[in-house]
């Protein structure tokens, strides 16, 4: 099956843990499998500052390595395990195990769909609980 990706003059595409820039606007055609990351779907270790993040980017880690991905999977479980402990919504510990059933079976790039409502959530989450900690304080 054929995948077909579009990039933007200077999008960047990570292949294999190759980064790729594009120069100019560049159609690919993928015909064989790959781990394949587009610009917008990197995460850089600078930006995995909570735990959703830091669960997003070991999975994405696993899925650019696919090599060294056993060697990564004790660390999503652990990131994982820390996550779906400070949950309470159900439709985020749902997301929390479909991601680790897509993890169980390998397909690291799908997990990191879920991983992306996660961190949404976290954010929601997060921003609710924003105001009661700057009330709590004064």
């Amino acid at each position: 099956m054929t995948l077909r990706i579009s990039l933007r003059d200077g999008e960047k595409l990570i292949v294999n843990g190759a980064v790729l820039r594009a120069i100019g606007r560049t159609d690919l055609c993928v015909e064989n499998q790959v781990s394949l990351l587009r610009g917008r779907e990197v995460m850089s270790p600078e930006d995995a500052v909570t735990p959703a993040r830091r669960l997003y980017y070991a999975c994405m880690i696993a899925y650019i390595d696919p090599h060294g991905a056993t060697a990564h999977h004790d660390e999503i479980v652990r990131y994982l395990h820390d996550l779906i402990g400070a949950l309470e919504a159900h439709e985020a510990k749902a997301a929390c195990a479909s991601f680790a059933r897509k993890v169980a079976l390998g397909d690291f790039y799908r997990a990191l769909a879920d991983c992306r409502a996660l961190i949404e959530y976290e954010a929601a989450a997060l921003a609710r609980t924003a105001p009661q900690v700057a009330h709590a304080a004064a």
